[in-house]
This record gives C-alpha cells, structure tokens and sequence, in this order.
C-alpha cells in the first residue's frame, strides 16, 4: 500500500474549505490538465455522504475512468472516498481539516494499491507515486487561492 500525505494551510475558514474539497464543479476546474468530467452519479455540486461519482479523465495519455463513492463524512472535519472501479488494485482518499492559526490546517491522506506487481511496484515507485503526489499537490494550490479569495463563492452555495 502507498500512501501519500500531504498538508495544505489555508487562510480561510474549515467550513468553506471543506465544502470547496467536495464540490464536483470546482474538482473539474482543478484538474482541466487531465480533462476530468463527472460523467455519471454526482455531477455538479457537493458531493455527500454514500453517493458516488464517475470522473473520466486522461492520465499518462490513457482514457480512464474512476468511480468513487463518499464512504464517511463528518462536516467540516472529514470525509473519506474509496474507489469503487477503476486502474488502481484499491484506493482511498482522507481529507481531514483542523483550525490552524492561520486558518484551517488540510490534510490529504492517498492511499492505493497499483496492479501488475512487479512491473506495477517499479512503475509505482519511479513514475506514478511523484506524479500522485503532484497531482494533488497542484490541487490543492488551487483550492487554497479560491478559498483565500472571494472567488470560493463560484463554486459554494450562500453561507447560512
């Protein structure tokens, strides 16, 4: 199993930046790169506890497609997705937010297997694990510039 943490620290409160984590539409803006559509289940909006998505995307110049469904969440402290069908053996995805002193303090957690087992593991270790680690990375960047401007508003239902 891999695993792959990262820690973002974001000037903005936990509430909007666990939501802009959820949101289908802001996920799709974040990914253009890899051209990542939801394409069946949950398509626009935030995504909840037990529903599932379908994203279509284009990684290392393969058409794949990715079905994830939220298995746990806690607002604004957590949610967990795990793969239901796709290219890795078994995946899942922690997203963890705590009050930071500057803001909220957001954690990914990544975990997957990769097939194929010796081939899988060398290409794991070489290529994919870095380019994971990157993708989410640059993510998360995003996330972090619109929720610490007004422009998280794009994407968030009006605060009550």
């Amino acid at each position: 199993m891999t695993t792959i943490e990262l820690q973002t620290v974001i000037m903005a409160p936990m509430e909007i930046c666990f939501d802009l984590s959820r949101s289908i539409d802001l996920h799709q803006f974040t990914t253009k790169k890899t051209g990542e559509k939801a394409i069946d289940g949950r398509t626009s909006g935030l995504i909840e506890k037990d529903e599932w998505v379908k994203w279509r995307a284009t990684h290392f110049g393969v058409r794949q497609t990715l079905t994830v469904k939220i298995t746990e969440m806690e607002r604004p402290k957590f949610f967990r997705d795990v793969m239901l069908k796709g290219a890795f053996r078994s995946m899942s995805h922690d997203h963890l937010f705590e009050p930071h002193e500057r803001g909220t303090l957001m954690t990914d957690r990544f975990y997957y297997q990769v097939p194929f087992w010796i081939a899988g593991k060398l290409f794991n270790s070489v290529i994919l694990k870095p380019y994971m680690a990157n993708f989410l990375r640059e993510r998360n960047d995003i996330i972090r510039e619109i929720a610490e401007s007004d422009r998280w508003k794009e994407y968030l239902p009006p605060q009550a």
